[in-house]
């Protein structure tokens, strides 16, 4: 898939915990960590850039998507303790206080958003006849559902245009009475 399709996916995907924390009264998290999920949608694609990094190889596995989690989860972890109970500013009006989550629990908070995004990449890229191999090193077997190429335009606009329902469809679930 191309980015409208990776961001769709990864914002369907994170749908589900972006609502967890809404109605946990931890929205400053739900949002944050859907930004940096977008962000992070189309870091496995990187690979295009690098020289002797096959396409859709090292890059496109579950592997890659756990050592993502845990070098965000390091951050989390890291960031955390260092603030303690102090605000992060992180831009005009959002603030994240730190007070009322553990290292342990950014850390968490973290390393689930990060794989989390990766193995949304991945989903994406499963629908394509291209597929993925995910248990790479261990297996080379490659996974496709053969769904859409990754060019389809229709089929990332819809990809693209399910992620913005799901998120839009949280919001209206746990948008405040009155």
């Amino acid at each position: 898939m191309y980015r409208p399709g990776h961001i769709g996916v990864t914002l369907l995907v994170y749908a589900p915990v972006g609502y967890l924390l809404l109605i946990g009264g931890r929205g400053t998290f739900a949002v944050l960590g859907g930004a940096i999920a977008v962000a992070l949608a189309m870091v496995p694609d990187f690979d295009i850039r690098l020289p002797g990094v096959s396409h859709r190889g090292a890059t496109h596995t579950l592997a890659f998507a756990l050592c993502v989690g845990a070098v965000l989860g390091a951050i989390g972890w890291v960031l955390a303790g260092a603030v303690g109970g102090a605000t992060v500013t992180l831009g005009e009006g959002l603030g994240v206080r730190t007070d009322r989550i553990s290292p342990i629990g950014l850390g968490a908070f973290a390393f689930l958003v990060g794989t989390l995004t990766i193995c949304s990449h991945l989903l994406a890229d499963v629908l394509t006849p291209m597929g993925i191999a995910p248990f790479w090193p261990v297996s080379s077997k490659r996974y496709s559902l053969d769904v859409a190429k990754a060019s389809s335009t229709i089929a990332n606009g819809l990809l693209f245009a399910l992620g913005v329902c799901a998120t839009l469809g949280v919001l209206w679930i746990v948008r405040p009475a009155g």
